[in-house]
């Protein structure tokens, strides 16, 4: 039997996840919430200019656009059973809903902080695995929780800051990029989404 929760934001934070549907689990479909920031991760059909010209990833304040929900899935090649809990330190890919393109990272420069690039790729390589690493003393990804996201092959840090802010055509939307220290622009927390048990 598969139990499914859906959750949605009440005044920027999500509700209380329901009893039972506490855990991030393969399948779920969420939105990924930078702490620091209050975005959500977030992608569209707008490429980058320069780097790889693919499609961009930024943050987003918006709490009900659509283009800012991931499915989880398990690393390249791999695969995971739908309700699976995902481990703390477990290597995952998030798969973008509405483009269908893998969350991925690459050694290009990313077009405002000039750090590494962010994209969602649209075909499956080992540069669209991240590495879960949680903060709290749980050892599955719980929902609310904050979490890091690390590139695999680069391991570099999955995060966003207000200083780095894009305008046309994606005005007020903030980069998304890797760097290699972990502050409190590179966590993240599961929050709004669908929910497997």
């Amino acid at each position: 039997m598969v139990r499914v929760s859906i959750s949605h934001s009440l005044g920027g934070r999500a509700n209380n996840p329901a009893l039972g549907l506490e855990k991030v689990t393969c399948g779920s479909i969420i939105k990924l919430t930078n702490v620091d920031t209050g975005y959500k991760l977030h992608s569209h059909t707008v490429a980058y200019a320069s780097g790889s010209g693919q499609q961009s990833v930024t943050a987003l304040s918006s709490s009900v656009d659509a283009n800012s929900f991931w499915k989880v899935q398990a690393s390249y090649g791999r695969g995971c059973l739908r309700g699976e809990p995902i481990p703390c330190g477990a290597t995952i890919r998030l798969h973008h809903v509405g483009t269908k393109g893998y969350l991925h990272s690459h050694n290009h420069h990313s077009p405002l902080s000039h750090q590494q690039e962010v994209s969602c790729f649209d075909k499956e390589d080992t540069g669209d695995d991240w590495r879960l690493v949680c903060t709290g003393k749980s050892k599955e990804w719980m929902r609310e929780e904050s979490v890091r996201l690390v590139h695999v092959e680069t391991k570099k840090y999955l995060s966003t800051s207000p200083r780095f802010t894009f305008a046309a055509p994606i005005s007020g939307q903030l980069e998304v990029s890797c760097g290699g220290k972990d502050g409190s622009t590179t966590l993240w927390a599961a929050q709004e989404g669908v929910y497997f048990a």
